[in-house]
């Protein structure tokens, strides 16, 4: 007998923590509703016969969102043996309202109150005894994050699956609510004895997608009539008193040391949501995080990666680098006085390759192609784990959704919801889970949009890009980096003020409701495998992809036709790849950058962002540093400009993402024209904005007046123009966020 566990609670009630420590998988947990979107299944740790799914939080059983969907639809359709009810001890009455319908599935449910700790800490107790019979299922206390606690649980949750003890007890509603059920359930002679009440109170609530409008068609005129008796609509009605019913059980068994007391978390809000200190703080953060991981610390290790690792080697121990190149410039010395020298990557494998007499393609396709390729990419790993470890420790700590929160303000001004924000966030990690995210959004409209501009925001794959142009071009600027990320947002606003002005994107907002978690240390452990598993993402795709695409790319420009046919060539411009390039070239002259060189590298940021990189590491030699002693990316920096290498950025950021991208905005619209509009609005946006920037910037900058700047100031013109007509749709809801819970 295979017993399946199936973990069900609020949004950030604890439940990926729970499955973590049940199954031993890596599930990201923030702190921050909406990490789980989709169910996730693994087995119970020490017993093979037991599988736990992990569904998304929902608040209640009513569907209005497809969260909500996935997780009604799995308990009532799949059946499992036990569900553990994951309830947030520091919110009880929140989070006993789905407490009360699960108890009505007719399914052995067990409730465990997690955060025991933050309770205990607060000076605060919990009756488990009171609760235990107030409930009529087996309670227990746990604290998912410690451990504590889940020995015990899974004990009392085997029990219940194998024994299977059903609730003894479930809201007992006013007598016209229980005649109503009791006459619906009358007539569910096809539904389970066990469930006959959860599917009359659905039926009852007027639940269209519980499926019994036909079956039932008298349930209508019987809500009516208790409508009409109460003067209110029954589904008020019923929540209401729920919440009696669930006001009696927290009065017996719930004491708290401080009523009514403000939190620290409430506290941290009144200065990081003020409404004239949010923007500025969130402004504030946001160039912490890019300049710590992309101008200091983070290219710091980067750097001693490039030169030493990938370069021409580095000591191990002795009196380091700076003291060997000063030494170095007064004469000729052995690296090896001035301790352990420890030879690069392409040093060494060049040395092998030399000693073995390996032909000059096959030294070439390793050093060149396999190293300079791959290794550029790797080259920038450090940056990304310091990146991914700040965007860790901010989702773990809580104020990931006080940002949500706060960037609804402003979104929704320009017809979009914070609820649009939170894929975003999930986004810089990675746009294919961004995108995934996009799932909670209620408004397909909104979802549509959601998914076509989630991708604006860059993610850990275009962090080597910006890197490459920040470090190669600019010198390391500080304002390279946090300017994309503000550039992404701006446009996600224009995108939806102009998208939401058009009739298939037109209509109200989803309303913005979130509960705003209560701010908490983060754990070392979560925030360590959550920046180990996204750069680890990473990697793996240099393994693969971006090592396939290198291999090509290095055939491509070394092969060619010569005069004695074809094989390799002494120059790449000669090669197959500059003649490729070479006739493509002329489409992105206008934005700056039109030498076969960039084109290729930006047609093969389209199968993977980090190719960009790989591309200019094949092409530019990465894997030699040249005689001359030019730096690394010396040659590459001299194509551009600062203005159209930075034109060469806003293009490769913002132009459609990469193919697994696109694949999963394929999976999410679900429509093959819908696909092909979000790419097509993508291309343009970011050939546009490119345009705009360099023709524009080129004009005022110096340079002459041309078909160019026409076309750029064309561009400009047409956008301001879809910015402000006139709108096809109706000013949108105003939404709202919950208080945070504590």
């Amino acid at each position: 007998m295979n017993i399946k566990i199936a973990l069900a609670g609020n949004p950030n009630a604890g439940k990926t923590t729970l499955f973590n420590a049940l199954t031993g998988s890596n599930q990201f947990v923030g702190n921050w509703p909406g990490v789980t979107v989709e169910k996730k299944e693994g087995r119970l740790k020490g017993r093979q016969d037991a599988s736990v799914m992990d569904l998304p939080g929902v608040y209640s059983l009513s569907p209005y969102s497809l969260e909500e969907v996935i997780t009604r639809n799995y308990v009532l359709d799949e059946k499992p043996d036990v569900i553990v009810n994951i309830i947030d001890g520091t919110n009880l009455e929140r989070n006993l309202f789905l407490t009360t319908q699960l108890l009505e599935l007719g399914i052995p449910v067990v409730a465990a109150v997690n955060m025991i700790d933050e309770v205990d800490r607060a000076g605060d107790a919990i009756n488990l005894t009171e609760l235990e019979t107030a409930l009529g299922c087996p309670v227990t206390a746990i604290s998912a994050l410690k451990g504590t606690g889940i020995p015990q649980m899974i004990e009392k949750t085997i029990a219940a699956a194998e024994q299977r003890i059903l609730p003894k007890r479930q809201v007992s509603f006013s007598k016209a609510i229980e005649d109503g059920i009791a006459s619906i359930s009358a007539k569910l002679g096809s539904v389970e004895a066990d469930k006959k009440r959860f599917y009359a109170i659905k039926a009852l609530e007027r639940d269209e997608k519980i499926g019994l409008k036909q079956s039932v068609p008298e349930a209508e005129q019987i809500a009516k009539s208790i409508e009409e008796a109460k003067d209110d609509d029954i589904e008020s009605l019923i929540s209401e008193e729920r919440y009696a019913f669930i006001t009696s059980i927290i009065s017996g068994c719930y004491r708290r040391k401080r009523r009514g007391s403000e939190t620290s978390s409430d506290r941290i809000d009144r200065v990081v949501t003020n409404r004239v200190l949010a923007l500025p703080i969130f402004g504030a953060v946001i160039f912490l995080v890019y300049f710590i991981s992309v101008t200091t610390v983070g290219t710091w290790v980067t750097d001693w990666t490039n030169d030493g690792l990938f370069g021409e080697g580095f000591h191990l121990f002795g009196v380091g680098a700076e003291a060997f190149e000063a030494a170095s410039e007064a004469g000729e010395v052995d690296p090896a006085e001035f301790g352990i020298w420890v030879p690069g990557i392409p040093v060494a494998v060049g040395g092998l390759l030399e000693s073995a007499g390996t032909a000059d393609w096959l030294s070439g396709l390793i050093l060149d192609g396999i190293i300079g390729g791959v290794g550029a990419v790797i080259g920038f790993v450090p940056q990304m784990l310091v990146l991914f470890l700040l965007l860790a420790i901010l989702e773990s700590c809580g104020y990931m959704a006080r940002i949500a929160f706060i960037l609804d303000r402003v979104f929704r001004r320009f017809g979009l919801s914070g609820k649009s924000f939170i894929p975003m966030l999930v986004g810089t990690g990675c746009g294919v889970p961004g995108v995934m995210a996009s799932r909670t959004i209620e408004n397909a409209a909104d979802r549509r949009l959601t998914v076509m501009t989630t991708t604006f925001m860059p993610c850990g794959a275009k962090l080597p890009v910006i890197a490459m142009i920040s470090g190669a071009v600019f010198g390391g600027v500080w304002w390279v980096a946090p300017s994309t990320y503000f550039i992404g947002i701006g446009s996600v606003i224009m995108s939806g003020i102009i998208l939401k002005k058009t009739k298939p994107f037109a209509g109200e907002v989803s309303p913005f409701v979130m509960e705003l978690p209560a701010y908490r240390v983060p754990g070392a452990v979560n925030v360590l495998r959550a920046m180990w598993e996204r750069g680890w993402s990473f990697i793996k795709k240099a393994g693969s992809i971006i090592l396939l695409s290198a291999v090509v790319i290095w055939f491509l420009s070394s092969f060619g036709v010569t005069e004695e046919g074809f094989g390799l060539v002494e120059d790449m411009n000669d090669g197959l790849l500059a003649g490729i390039g070479n006739a493509i070239a002329f489409i992105f002259a206008p934005l700056g950058f039109g030498t076969w060189d960039a084109t290729v590298a930006t047609i093969t940021g389209l199968i993977a962002k980090e190719n960009v990189v790989g591309t200019m590491g094949v092409l530019y030699g990465f894997a030699e540093v040249s005689e001359e002693g030019e730096e690394i990316w010396g040659a590459f920096a001299s194509q551009f400009t600062a203005l159209s290498a930075y034109c060469f950025l806003l293009f490769n950021l913002y132009c459609p993402p990469c193919f697994a991208a696109i694949g999963a905005i394929r999976r999410e619209m679900n429509n093959a024209k819908w696909t092909l509009f979000a790419v097509a609005y993508q291309l343009a946006w970011g050939y546009a904005l490119a345009l705009i920037v360099y023709q524009l910037g080129n004009f005022f900058g110096g340079g002459g007046f041309g078909a160019g700047t026409i076309a750029g100031i064309l561009a400009l013109g047409l956008l301001v123009w879809l910015l402000v007509r006139r709108p096809s749709a109706e000013p949108a809801l105003k939404g709202a966020a919950l208080g945070t819970a504590a």
